[in-house]
């Protein structure tokens, strides 16, 4: 598992990582499927929502598509490497939506507040991410918090890019530091998913929004300049 979970983090030699290549993917529409490997993954993001990764086989997945065990293992050779694919999937899924939901927004401050509303939505509602964060913690949870800062740099370029957009099309101010606002976008994200809170209810998407729009929103303005 510790390999499967080392795909969600910049690997070395500037190889992309799994969360790059599923920005990729969304933004380039990247299609490479054939039926019986869309069976296959289907089939694998439904037992591994219902079972978790931990308690899957690759015989598992076979029974549920209904193929036989030696189709799966033509498509993906490994577990680990089944797993990313599923993994991978869902977060192409998840930017898709993501630039969807932002493309609706009229102005940059509606933008950073429905994405935020957008990114904890999507995580902690999806069966598969959203459960192993909530059912296998200890696997997930220090994976993000213990990988040296990768995930983290990883989704701030993806957030960082977006704020760079705005300046260029003249939403945002050109002095904003796109990658430290960024950087606290993702942090204040990523504290919400990896630990509970008895103050914010993170499925009251009304109450996200408010707080998105009292907290995040105001980083689009750069800091006073000093007199």
């Amino acid at each position: 598992m510790d390999s499967v979970l080392s795909f969600l983090m910049a690997p070395s030699g500037g190889e992309e990582s799994l969360l790059q290549r599923a920005y990729t993917d969304a933004v380039e529409q990247v299609d490479e499927m054939d039926e019986a490997r869309t069976r296959v993954l289907d089939a694998a993001y439904e037992q591994f929502s219902r079972m978790g990764v931990q308690r899957s086989t690759m015989e598992d997945v076979a029974r549920l598509a209904g193929v036989s065990r030696i189709t799966v293992y033509r498509r993906f050779a490994t577990k680990d490497a089944l797993v990313e694919h599923v993994v991978r999937r869902e977060f192409r899924r998840y930017f898709d939506q993501f630039l969807l939901d932002i493309g609706a927004a009229e102005t940059a401050a509606d933008r950073v507040v429905l994405g935020f509303v957008s990114a904890l939505r999507a995580i902690r509602r999806n069966p598969l991410i959203g459960g192993l964060i909530a059912t296998e913690p200890d696997l997930i949870v220090p994976s993000m918090v213990s990988d040296g800062g990768r995930t983290v740099a990883t989704v701030r370029q993806f957030v960082a890019g977006q704020l760079r957009r705005e300046q260029g099309a003249g939403t945002v101010s050109g002095g904003l530091d796109t990658d430290l606002v960024a950087e606290m976008m993702v942090r204040i994200s990523a504290s919400f998913l990896a630990i509970p809170s008895h103050l914010v209810d993170l499925d009251d998407d009304a109450q996200l929004a408010a707080l998105a729009r009292r907290f995040l929103v105001p980083m689009l303005e750069p800091p006073p300049s000093d007199p």
